[in-house]
């Protein structure tokens, strides 16, 4: 591209794609998960420790990464209703680096690499003190809605 052209960004034929709108599920309802950003370039959420512990009363990390994967996931398939697509979930590492046992945790979504096919997102997950407590990576492959 040369200097003083800018991208072409037209839309597909037909109609043009409204970025989708965050519906959380079944899963993320139960674990009290609520969405307070959400756009392709970063969804924000937080959730309770309290009703998700394990049996010595620290969160337990199955919840952290149920929490990590909806962020990362919601923001690839922003992305991907952009292009006409929706995303499943094909890859998820997540490092424990805290324990926490009280108030909340919020988790940030932001891109690594958001393709035609692939999205990763990278997820931050700090308490209510802004110390960390996991990190994480999810992947996400985009594929036809049908």
């Amino acid at each position: 591209m040369s200097e003083g052209h800018a991208p072409d960004k037209r839309e597909p034929e037909g109609e043009p794609m409204t970025p989708w709108t965050i519906v959380p599920g079944a899963l993320d309802d139960r674990l009290g998960i609520t969405v307070t950003e959400q756009s392709a370039d970063r969804v924000c959420a937080w959730m309770p420790v309290e009703g998700n512990t394990q049996s010595l009363g620290r969160l337990h990390g199955g919840a952290t990464a149920a929490l990590s994967e909806a962020v990362g996931s919601w923001a690839a398939m922003i992305h991907a209703s952009t292009l006409g697509m929706v995303c499943v979930g094909v890859d998820l590492n997540i490092t424990h680096h805290r324990g926490a046992t009280g108030g909340r945790i919020h988790a940030t979504a932001t891109p690594a690499h958001r393709g035609r096919r692939l999205a990763t997102y990278d997820v931050r997950v700090v308490d209510d003190q802004d110390r960390l407590v996991a990190t994480a990576r999810i992947t996400n492959l985009l594929v036809a809605p049908d």
